[in-house]
C-alpha cells in the first residue's frame, strides 16, 4: 500500500492516513502506519539496517487525514515538547447526529480508559486515574438531521472527541463503539484530521498542512466543506 506523502525533508514526513489503518501496531497485527512508512523510506532511499521513524502523535484507526512523523531522534523530542507545550495544533472535521444547542463552544470532561476492553468513558475529576480532556468546537453546516463541525483538539485523549460528542448527545456518524444506537454496519467513521501547524523542528519555520476529507458520504452532502479548510 502507497501513503500518500504531503511533505517531506531529511527531518520530518507528513503523510495522509488512509481510514482503518491503526498508527502503529496493536493486538490485530494488521499493518500499520509506522511499518508502512518505514518500507516506504527503506526501499526509496535504499536504506540499510532498520529505519528510524518516531511517532509524535497518533489517529484513532478508523480516522483518516494528516498525520506528522519524524525522521530523527531529535525531531521527534522536539515535536513531542511542542504537543506538550500544546504549540502543536490539530485540527479535525467530523460529522455528528442531531443539532447543537450552540453552534460554537468548549467541551471540558475528564476520562478514563479501560486497557482490557479498549473502551473510554467520561469520569469524575476526582479519579486519580482519570486525564482532562478539552477541545472546542464549530458547527459550519446541518443538512438531513447530521451537522459538520471543526474541531480545535487542545488535548489528545484517546478517542477524544468521540467519546466527548457522544456524551453531550450528539455521537459522530459511523461510530461503532460510541455512537451504536445511530450507526448502521458498514458505515464508516467521519472523523477526519484535517489540519496540523508546527514549527519545523530544525528550520523552525511554521509549518501548516491540510488533508480533504474522502470525496465520499456522508461528506459530500455538505457544501461548506470545501471552504471550511484554512
Amino acid at each position: 500500500m502507497k501513503i500518500p506523502i504531503i511533505f517531506e525533508d531529511n527531518h520530518i514526513i507528513v503523510v495522509e492516513k488512509p481510514v482503518n489503518i491503526p498508527s502503529q501496531q496493536d493486538e490485530s497485527n494488521d499493518l500499520d502506519m509506522l511499518t508502512l512508512i518505514k518500507r516506504e523510506i527503506k526501499d526509496r532511499y535504499n536504506k540499510p539496517g532498520n529505519v528510524y521513524l518516531g511517532l509524535v502523535h497518533r489517529l484513532d484507526r478508523p480516522a483518516g487525514g494528516v498525520m506528522v512523523f519524524a525522521k530523527t531522534s531529535k525531531a521527534a523530542s522536539r515535536l513531542s515538547e511542542q504537543i506538550r507545550a500544546g504549540s502543536f495544533k490539530k485540527t479535525y472535521l467530523a460529522i455528528a447526529h442531531g443539532r447543537f444547542e450552540n453552534h460554537t463552544g468548549e467541551l471540558k470532561h475528564h476520562l478514563i480508559k479501560d486497557e482490557n476492553t479498549n473502551i473510554v468513558n467520561i469520569t469524575d475529576a476526582k479519579n486519580k486515574n482519570s486525564k482532562p480532556a478539552l477541545l472546542d468546537y464549530k458547527v459550519l453546516e446541518y443538512i438531513k438531521g447530521l451537522c459538520l463541525v471543526k474541531i480545535n483538539l487542545l488535548t489528545g485523549r484517546p478517542h477524544q472527541i468521540r467519546v466527548q460528542f457522544s456524551a453531550i448527545g450528539h455521537p459522530l456518524w459511523g461510530d461503532q463503539k460510541y455512537g451504536e444506537e445511530l450507526t448502521q454496519p458498514g458505515e464508516q467513521l467521519a472523523l477526519w484530521s484535517s489540519e496540523i501547524g508546527l514549527n519545523h523542528p530544525v528550520t523552525k519555520k511554521d509549518l501548516f498542512y491540510i488533508s480533504m476529507p474522502p470525496a465520499k458520504n456522508p461528506w459530500t452532502i455538505f457544501t461548506s466543506l470545501r471552504q471550511s479548510l484554512s
